[in-house]
């Protein structure tokens, strides 16, 4: 049959685009596992009908047939006549013709096998891995097959702690309350507190302990880099009925409108920010710049970020944010007035006669 005529669709991009490209990230992930799973499945199913196919695999479908156009224009590079995957329709029901040499072993190059070993000792050593025992199992079967390929010495190690790190997932999997001594750069404190460990996580790029904090009655998260000292309790950790784990879909920071909300003006070298952190609204102004509105967690954390970011970014609300920049970045300025950092009007900043 003919080949249905495919082009690329519009790319948004711009402010509108920005809102919803998380989501969007994960609806592809989502569909690329499908898709790796659709091939062998019409394989070993010559014939099937369309319903009977995407009831098995939990799609619409009008999601399925999405996905077989989709597969119509993937496969072996080069991709001309005889490289891309084709199959044959009768009525609703779909037969593979031409696999593109999908059900060939895998074959890794020494590069491929390297990077692949990499990857899975990184994820052993991550915290929170739920399944640490598979990996390492799947880890010693590619090193197996591999040989001599990956026998180079590799290391890897995390950018938190590691001995930290370590001594708290020992303590989460012991099941042991744990007092720490933690530092909280929001508000410039260091407290102890004693907690009833739920589990470790990676999230970032950065080890966290999820937990019952005892002072805060509540489920926190606390950052692994920030923790200064760990006491291993004898008690056993008590973690409340209530109490329920993080959603971290979306990050460990979740807005909520009880968060105060910030409006900045940022030009085109600040636009990062709308992908880096989660804006509730995003807006085009005069000429390049943009209208940018986020919770912040607190306005101390909003001044140091904005006096940060520079001079391309200014302050359109709360006018007591805006107040605390310009007042701080005033005391910098006048912290500079004189060769030696004294106060302007200072007689120590006074230059002496030669």
């Amino acid at each position: 049959m003919t080949r249905p005529a495919t082009q690329p669709a519009a790319r948004s991009t711009g402010p509108r685009a920005t809102a919803s490209r998380a989501g969007g990230n994960r609806a592809s992930a989502d569909r690329l596992a499908r898709l790796l799973n659709l091939v062998p499945y019409l394989l070993a199913r010559p014939g099937i009908e369309i319903a009977e196919a995407a009831g098995d695999l939990g799609v619409t479908e009008r999601q399925l047939r999405e996905d077989l156009e989709l597969l119509w224009v993937c496969g072996l590079p080069g991709y001309g006549p005889g490289d891309l995957i084709d199959m044959a329709f009768d009525g609703d029901r779909v037969t593979i013709t031409y696999d593109a040499g999908i059900d060939r072993p895998l074959r890794l190059t020494p590069d491929e096998a390297l990077a692949l070993v990499v990857a899975l000792r990184m994820l052993a050593e991550t915290p929170g891995v739920t399944n640490r025992e598979a990996v390492e199992r799947a880890l010693a079967k590619i090193e197996d097959a591999a040989g001599d390929l990956v026998g180079a010495p590799v290391e890897v190690r995390l950018q938190a702690d590691g001995r930290r790190v370590e001594q708290l997932r020992a303590a989460v999997g012991r099941g042991r309350a744990l007092r720490i001594t933690y530092y909280t750069p929001a508000r410039d404190e260091t407290t102890e507190r004693v907690i009833d460990p739920l589990r470790m996580l990676m999230v970032g790029g950065r080890a966290y302990v999820e937990a019952w904090c005892r002072r805060a009655e509540e489920v926190r998260l606390f950052r692994a880099d920030r923790i200064d000292a760990v006491v291993e309790l004898d008690e056993p950790a008590v973690v409340p009925p209530q109490a329920r784990p993080h959603d971290l879909t979306e990050g460990v920071f979740r807005p909520s409108p009880d968060l105060p909300l910030i409006t900045l003006r940022i030009g085109r070298g600040e636009r990062w920010i709308t992908e880096y952190y989660p804006c509730e609204r995003v807006e085009r102004g005069d000429g390049d710049q943009w209208l940018v509105s986020l919770r912040v967690t607190d306005l101390g954390w909003a001044r140091r970020f904005v006096l940060g970011l520079g001079p391309g970014v200014a302050v359109v609300a709360p006018a007591e944010l805006a107040e605390q920049v310009r007042a701080q970045a005033v005391a910098a300025l006048e912290a500079y007035a004189s060769p030696d950092g004294a106060p302007s009007g200072d007689p120590a900043g006074a230059a002496s006669p030669r």
